[in-house]
């Protein structure tokens, strides 16, 4: 399998590049948590980070990679009878009930619950969302145009100026499209709104960011937190949460079923659920999950974002489908 050739260390050890995979060296300590993440690089070492501080008692090895990687991993390391992970803290819920569905990971009520709104977390206790990534528009500041819902982008006005990520690359474009076509206000007739204003859906969010900031395309749908943060880096662009609603992606933590550490891993998913943890999260710029942490400086208040229905299961169920559906609109 191939992997990002990183290895990242504990604070005090140097970071090793072009080796195998990205896993960091054990030190003997009483107790010890394999965790498997896709989380950017910079964001896991912080969250290792604050966590060991937290809990000096546990020592944190740690795993990298894309989540489709991940999953192939713990798949190949199933089959040869390896169950490294304790614990999995991945881009979306619906990978985790992917494992859910095959009995592979564990079930846990952290006392933090009730700080979390249901649609956030499993109700039968198996993973659990850790912060919210919302789906919106983004348009640059000398726009012609200041759209505010979703609808505005399939108006003659914003004809072949519109950036999107592909959801055949992108897992939270993903989502957002099974979130977007199990709406009775859009449906597949928003998509094909879509392409017929000239809307040709490539790679992820960074290209999109691109192309907006730049002004070759003006207008933009992608993850808050990247436009947020650029902005606030002073590029030129801003970002909308339409009034309709947004899809969102919670980033959510699980314990494996087989996690041989399985002390270690309930802390590690209470610490993350904890205001210790939540707090970590506003401070790397993203929107807590957890309804008692404020949210970072640019974000709007919490009532001004207001998330689409959404179902891991049917998501999961529908994923190739709607894939195939989407493709087929954009390539006719």
């Amino acid at each position: 399998m191939t992997v990002t050739p990183f290895v990242a260390f504990r604070s005090g050890l140097s970071a090793l590049a072009a080796v195998a995979f990205t896993l960091v060296a054990p030190l003997a300590s009483a107790e010890s948590l394999m965790l498997y993440t896709s989380q950017p690089n910079t964001d896991a070492q912080q969250t290792v980070d604050a966590f060991e501080k937290a809990h000096p008692e546990i020592d944190v090895q740690w795993v990298r990679d894309g989540t489709t990687r991940l999953m192939t991993r713990l798949e190949a390391e199933r089959a040869a009878g390896q169950n490294r992970a304790d614990v999995l803290l991945v881009a979306d819920a619906v990978s985790l009930e992917n494992l859910r569905q095959q009995d592979l990971l564990a079930q846990y009520q952290p006392e933090a619950l009730s700080h979390y709104p249901d649609a956030l977390y499993d109700p039968e206790g198996y993973y659990f969302g850790t912060k919210q990534i919302a789906t919106g528009i983004v348009y640059h500041q000398r726009a012609a145009e200041q759209p505010q819902r979703w609808q505005d982008l399939t108006e003659p006005a914003y004809q072949g100026q519109v950036a999107m990520p592909s959801p055949l690359y992108s897992g939270a474009a993903l989502i957002h499209l099974d979130s977007m076509v199990n709406d009775e206000r859009f449906g597949w007739d928003y998509y094909q709104a879509l392409a017929d204003n000239g809307v040709t859906p490539n790679g992820g969010n960074g290209g999109v960011l691109k192309q907006v900031a730049a002004g070759t395309k003006p207008y933009g749908v992608m993850v808050d937190f990247m436009a947020l943060r650029e902005k606030a880096k002073g590029s030129p662009i801003e970002f909308v949460y339409p009034e309709e609603g947004v899809s969102v992606v919670t980033e959510p933590v699980a314990i494996m079923k087989e996690a041989q550490n399985i002390d270690a891993a309930q802390t590690f998913v209470d610490f993350l659920l904890s205001r210790e943890g939540q707090q970590l999260v506003s401070r790397q710029g993203y929107l807590p999950a957890r309804d008692d942490v404020d949210a970072p400086e640019g974000y709007p208040d919490r009532a001004q974002i207001k998330p689409l229905p959404f179902s891991a299961t049917r998501a999961l169920e529908q994923a190739e489908d709607e894939k195939a559906r989407f493709a087929d609109i954009f390539s006719s």
